[in-house]
């Protein structure tokens, strides 16, 4: 047992050396802890540890391009339980020993772990946790994080531990805002962010850091883990959500709870960790050498696998951009069957260096589109991913702009049609009920459909055309069609498919120019100064409206009858002047109906809390937005005072 033992060291020392000194892990975390989690309980029965066992380790290796901190206090790790059947007997059996014990459960987030100290109420420093006892000084980076207060109340030195994040809302901004610096996933984000030597870059992507622990707090002692948090609003520090439980059937109740809902939290989190919450009897049964034994983390099922990368096929979207799409072999992620992955750009795949038959990590995150992560090894006979010069649909020769490649066949590339007019009759845009792709490629081979203009020239006689189209169904796509031409001006600007313009900034162009005729006459600068609208953006919408066939066709569609409302014109204005944002699930309305009432009345909504938030309408399982509104003193209201206000 023992050879095994060494050479579970040290393979588990060489994927642990991938991933933190060489940031190229070769090896997925779940796999890692199925290992991780051998080795430790080899150790348990031989009684044996071997004096580079990884189980004596906490954290992650101190990059040499870093100043070293000594930490004051040590920083633990977490002990962590496999299933929920060893999380119940982990908490039955703190209750057997304390039979009135209660225990806190709080988010397991998926960020990177920051420790400040503060020194006369004031910030001084901060640093990575590192190995447990030294870490990596980021003190310039972390400044400027906003939700790190730089003055606080408690004069004596304090050292707190929290969590680096990045908001998946801030992440979309950050994206839409630089998508030449566009970020793969909010976890690498915040780690990228926060390990970059320039803190210019750290600040551009608007970082958020919750606090969740006090390791050293001169003079004061803290009777229990809520007495803690308590301490640490009243010094204006962003604090993690947590509940209060008495047993395991409760907690494991709000762990389902928080699983099944979790997609809906602006942060990433993998797992819940549940604590002891009394400190006296936290101190009965004290540490080992790596982890606390008052507290447990729980984590989620595992949304990242390494698999085999199987070929790459190149797909055409409404913009023309070409993207890379991985055909893996099937795994199994958060509950479905994962077997395509995407690769998001030629150099995207030269920097993961992922090759066709090679071994690559796929990671599901919070539901979204599964992304290939990056090579985890290369096999034998594995080959090289050629980027295309033609267009994959019409031969087309592809033009290049920084890392993204194009087809400018606009007018005569099928899949960019098809996609470009499936897109114009969405919800989000304008909304042609019962219209699909599958309808979209059969108007364009029966019916020579090639432009939205053409969908207001079609009669019901001509769907009557089509394969399996009877009268009630081709009057009823019809009539959806028609219904369609009455459309507010947010949605008919997301329905024209201008490149990097989404939901969010069509809302905000709506906003700042009163009709369609002001916004396509904007001139470059003057887009440049909207929020979240950098040059790139606002030079996608001027070269938009520059290109005389977009023009051509808007001005079609409004001679075809299409008539765009100006969203300017509030129909009552109720909540005038107020700021919303929505957390949590509403029962009664669906986000997007919820935002349009908003807008209706004359209010908006944003997607993060701050102390220019008026109200946050909180539904069930309401997060980190609650807790952010809770410490700011924001008004918080539930579904129904939200349709008290608006008097329905």
């Amino acid at each position: 047992m023992k050879d095994e033992m060494h050479e579970l060291v040290e393979k588990l020392n060489k994927y642990a050396y991938d991933y933190y000194v060489l940031d190229k892990p070769t090896i997925s975390d779940i796999e890692y802890d199925k290992m991780y989690d051998k080795l430790v309980k080899m150790e348990k029965e031989t009684g044996v540890i071997l004096p580079d066992s990884p189980t004596q380790r906490v954290g992650d290796t101190v990059l040499d391009n870093f100043v070293k901190v000594h930490h004051k206090v040590q920083l633990y790790s977490l002990d962590k339980c496999q299933s929920q059947d060893d999380l119940k007997k982990w908490i039955d059996n703190v209750k057997q020993e304390e039979k009135d014990v209660k225990f806190t459960l709080e988010y397991k987030f998926d960020g990177l772990t920051i420790v400040c100290t503060y020194k006369d109420g004031y910030f001084v420093s901060a640093a990575t946790r590192g190995n447990g006892s030294i870490g990596e000084d980021v003190t310039n980076q972390v400044k400027t994080i906003k939700s790190v207060p730089l003055k606080i109340n408690f004069k004596g030195e304090l050292i707190v531990q929290g969590e680096g994040m990045i908001t998946l809302s801030n992440l979309k901004i950050f994206n839409q805002k630089y998508p030449d610096e566009a970020l793969k996933n909010a976890r690498n984000a915040v780690s990228g962010a926060i390990r970059n030597l320039d803190s210019k870059q750290t600040a551009k992507r608007n970082l958020d850091w919750f606090c969740y622990n006090v390791c050293y707090a001169e003079g004061k002692n803290f009777a229990s883990q809520e007495e803690m948090f308590d301490f640490l609003k009243d010094n204006n520090f962003q604090t993690s959500p947590y509940k209060v439980f008495d047993n395991s059937n409760d907690i494991l109740e709000e762990i389902n709870s928080v699983d099944k809902t979790k997609a809906q939290l602006d942060i990433l989190i993998d797992g819940m960790v549940v604590k002891i919450n009394q400190t006296s009897i936290r101190q009965e049964f004290g540490f080992t050498t790596k982890f606390p034994k008052w507290a447990m983390a729980f984590k989620f099922e595992a949304q990242e696998l390494t698999t085999t990368l199987k070929d790459v096929v190149w797909q055409v979207g409404r913009t023309g951009k070409i993207t890379p799409i991985a055909i893996i072999e099937p795994v199994e992620l958060s509950g479905a069957t994962i077997n395509r992955a995407t690769l998001n750009n030629y150099s995207d795949i030269q920097r993961k260096d992922v090759e066709i038959g090679s071994k690559v990590f796929v990671r599901r995150s919070n539901e979204v589109i599964p992304e290939i992560m990056g090579i985890a090894q290369k096999m034998p006979g594995s080959k090289q991913i050629k980027k295309p010069i033609v267009c994959p649909c019409c031969g087309t020769p592809l033009i290049n702009t920084g890392v993204l490649d194009f087809c400018p066949n606009t007018n005569g590339c099928k899949e960019q049609i098809i996609d470009r007019i499936s897109h114009f009759a969405t919800r989000d845009a304008m909304n042609i009920e019962g219209f699909s792709t599958s309808t979209c490629e059969l108007l364009y081979d029966y019916k020579g459909v090639k432009s939205p203009v053409d969908l207001y020239k079609l009669t019901i006689e001509d769907f009557l055309d089509l394969p399996k189209f009877k009268h009630k169904k081709a009057e009823n796509l019809y009539n959806a069609i028609q219904k369609s031409k009455n459309v507010d001006l947010p949605s008919f600007v997301y329905a024209l498919s201008i490149l990097n313009v989404g939901k969010k900034t069509a809302k905000d162009l709506a906003k700042y120019y009163h009709s369609l005729d002001e916004l396509m006459n904007a001139q470059l600068e003057d887009l440049s100064k909207i929020r979240d609208i950098g040059e790139v953006v606002a030079k996608c919408i001027c070269d938009y409206f520059n290109n005389q066939d977009n023009v051509n066709m808007i001005n079609e569609l409004c001679l075809s009858g299409v008539s765009i409302n100006n969203t300017n014109t509030i129909s009552s204005g109720k909540l005038s002047g107020l700021t919303f944002v929505l957390t949590g699930t509403l029962l009664e309305f669906t986000r997007n109906e919820a935002t349009a009432l908003i807008e209706k009345n004359g209010g908006q909504t944003t997607s993060s809390v701050s102390k220019n938030t008026d109200y946050v309408v909180a539904g069930d399982s309401a997060g980190s937005k609650l807790v952010k509104a809770q410490n700011l003193g924001v008004k918080i209201i539930n579904e129904q005072e939200f349709k008290n206000l608006l008097k329905i």
